[in-house]
Order: structure tokens, then C-alpha cells, then sequence
């Protein structure tokens, strides 16, 4: 909104030239997400907790997790409005994958809504059933991955790390691999929402490295030096992606140990899905398991802890997902949570190694 009304003064006043290039935006944003989140947290909390508006707590997990009861929840409201208001001021609001990305944020913030909601209303930990949550992901994840599809200037094709001829193209399964991708970052955010601070760090390297990579691949010249594929267009993403990092650091200082308020699924999942979107738009889908080594852990420690106890009936963790395991073992929540973020920028690295590497 900003970009289109400013942008236009630059033939009569040279300053605002600025606005063309998607580094000034990308800074502007990122700035304006961060004041947002650090203005409206403690009015958020005050509100939260004036309308009992508190995180419930499941029986059957860790019981050093009892005192959280009643922390203000709902914090990802916080985190969305902040990154989505500062990326339509910013943004080239004529770019479809800035509305596809945002128009997937809102859908799936529904869904997490009526998820918190539910267990508010209900007080217990139980919100929506998994079969309906997962039907509704699913329907708007496809629907994304066939807006794609249907886009004659998007290629269906896959790209991997390390390997520069390989490049299967999906076809009509694009839509189907597509709705995989976003359900699966989705649900690997909302597991990894465990312990104070936990999950949003890794949400921040993972918008970081994917604000590199929109970026890059929005720009011919970067794209073909690096032998990526050259998507135009989506170099506004990196807007995008730098509004999410920095509203998710002015959330962290209120969700730090201990916690004055709790993401909820309002948060994780529109966050997961957000970034998944952004890795298909910018054709490096396999780089998200690398960027995302720690939500794929905790996923796939869940997925291995059921199919083992259901086969075997033994648990190979303690508690599934993995961080709970660590707690189980004796280790402080603050040193989980650090080590986690640590493996995290290490795998953000990595993908960004691959750029180069192919």
C-alpha cells in the first residue's frame, strides 16, 4: 500500500526511489513488523489475561508443564497481524504469489482459531479432531497447490540440492505433492510448539534463509549464476519473509522462558504452512527439509513413536515429540530450547550451502 503510493512521487522527488528495490522494502518492513509485535505485546497480554483467555495444559504431558496453565495463548494472532500489515504497506500488492502466501496464512490462521478456540471454550487441550483439522488443511492446501498448477508461467518441476540435471516435472501430481508439503510444514510447526520459545526460532532461521532465497531467485542474474531456477516475480516474497522473521522476534521477547504468552495453533499453523507456500513459489521445496531439520525431527520423532508402539508396543522416546524426550531426561527447558535453535541456524546454513553446491 505504502509502495503504491510512494513508489509513483519518485519522478517528482528523487528520495523515494528507495522504494523500487526490494532490499529498502524488505529493511522498512522488517523494522515495522518489529515495532508492531514490541508495541502491541504487553496490551496483547493485558487483554488475554483480563478475558481468561489461558493455555490449557494436557494431562498425559510433562507435569513441570502444570504452572503454564492459564499463560495468555493466541500470541501467533500477534505475530500474523504484525507480519501481514507490514507486508501489504510494503509489498507490490499486483504480485500474486504475495497474495497467494497471504491469503494461506489467513486460511490456516482460521483453522488454528477454531483449534484454540474450541479448547478455551471446552477447557482442555482437546479443540478440533485431527480428522477435521487435517480435511481442512488438506482443502486449502490443495486449492493452493492447483492455483500453481493452473499459473502457465509456473513450472511443476522439482529442483534438488546438489544435483543440477535432475528436474522431474509432476505434472498434474504437483498438486497433490503441493498440499503435501504445506499440510506436513504445518503440523511439523505445531508439534515443534512445545516449550517457551521453542518453535519460533526455527520459524525465524527458516524465514531468513527462504528471504535469501526469494530473493536470489527473483533476480536473473543471481538465478542464473547460481543455476537456480528464475522465478519472476517472487523476489517480493523476501519482503514477506522478512516482516515474519522480525514479528517473530518481537514475539520471542514475550515468549521467552519463562513465557508471558503462548503462540497457540493460531500461530504454528499459518507459520508452517506460510513457509511452505514460500519454498514451492520459489521452487526449492527440498531445500525446506534441510532448513527445517528440527520440525522435521520432531515430526518424524511423533510419526516413529506411534508406529513403534503400535507394532511393538514399546516407545522408542520417552515422550514424543523429541523435546519432551530431553525434558524427561533432565535437561532444563532453557538449554533444550537453545540447543534446538543452535542445530536450527546450522541447518539454515546448510541450506543456504546449497545454493552453491550443485
Amino acid at each position: 500500500m505504502l509502495y503504491h503510493l510512494l513508489y509513483p512521487l519518485h519522478a517528482s522527488y528523487s528520495v523515494f526511489n528507495v522504494f523500487r528495490y526490494i532490499t529498502f522494502r524488505t529493511l522498512v518492513a522488517s523494522i515495522m513488523a518489529l515495532l508492531i509485535s514490541f508495541l502491541l505485546g504487553p496490551w496483547f497480554i493485558r487483554r488475554m489475561t483480563a478475558q481468561q483467555i489461558g493455555q490449557t495444559i494436557r494431562p498425559d504431558g510433562p507435569q513441570s508443564h502444570l504452572v503454564k496453565a492459564g499463560t495468555p495463548t493466541m500470541g501467533g494472532a500477534l505475530i500474523l497481524f504484525s507480519m501481514l500489515l507490514a507486508t501489504l504497506l510494503l509489498a507490490d500488492l499486483t504480485n500474486r504469489y504475495v497474495w497467494i502466501v497471504v491469503g494461506v496464512s489467513v486460511a490456516y490462521a482460521i483453522i488454528g482459531f477454531a483449534d484454540d478456540y474450541l479448547k478455551l471454550r471446552r477447557g482442555n487441550a482437546w479443540g478440533l479432531t485431527a480428522k477435521a483439522k487435517l480435511i481442512a488443511q488438506f482443502a486449502v492446501a490443495l486449492v493452493t497447490g492447483l492455483v500453481l498448477f493452473l499459473d502457465q508461467d509456473f513450472s511443476t518441476a522439482l529442483f534438488f540440492p546438489f544435483v543440477k540435471e535432475l528436474h522431474p516435472d509432476l505434472g498434474w501430481g504437483y498438486v497433490a505433492f503441493a498440499a503435501v508439503v504445506v499440510v506436513g510444514a504445518s503440523n511439523a510447526v505445531n508439534l515443534t510448539d512445545g516449550l517457551d520459545g521453542l518453535a519460533i526460532g526455527p520459524v525465524m532461521t527458516t524465514a531468513f534463509t527462504y528471504g535469501v532465497i526469494a530473493y536470489l531467485t527473483g533476480n536473473a542474474k543471481y538465478a542464473e549464476y547460481l543455476q537456480i531456477p528464475h522465478v519472476p516475480g517472487v523476489g517480493e516474497l523476501a519482503i514477506f519473509c522478512g516482516a515474519l522473521l522480525s514479528a517473530g522476534l518481537g514475539f520471542l521477547w514475550f515468549n521467552a522462558y519463562p513465557a508471558q504468552m503462548f503462540m497457540g495453533d493460531v500461530g504454528s499453523l499459518p507459520l508452517g504452512a506460510a513457509l511452505a507456500v514460500v519454498a514451492l513459489v520459489t521452487k526449492q521445496e527440498m531445500i525446506l527439509i534441510i532448513v527445517g531439520g528440527v520440525f522435521v525431527v520432531e515430526a518424524l520423532s511423533v510419526i516413529f513413536q506411534v508406529v513403534s508402539f503400535k507394532l511393538r508396543r514399546k516407545r522408542i522416546f520417552r515422550m514424543a515429540p523429541v523435546h519432551h524426550h530431553f525434558e524427561l531426561l533432565g535437561w532444563p527447558e532453557p538449554q533444550i530450547i537453545v540447543r534446538f535453535w543452535i542445530i536450527s541456524i546450522i541447518c539454515a546454513l546448510m541450506a543456504l550451502s546449497t545454493l552453491k553446491l550443485r
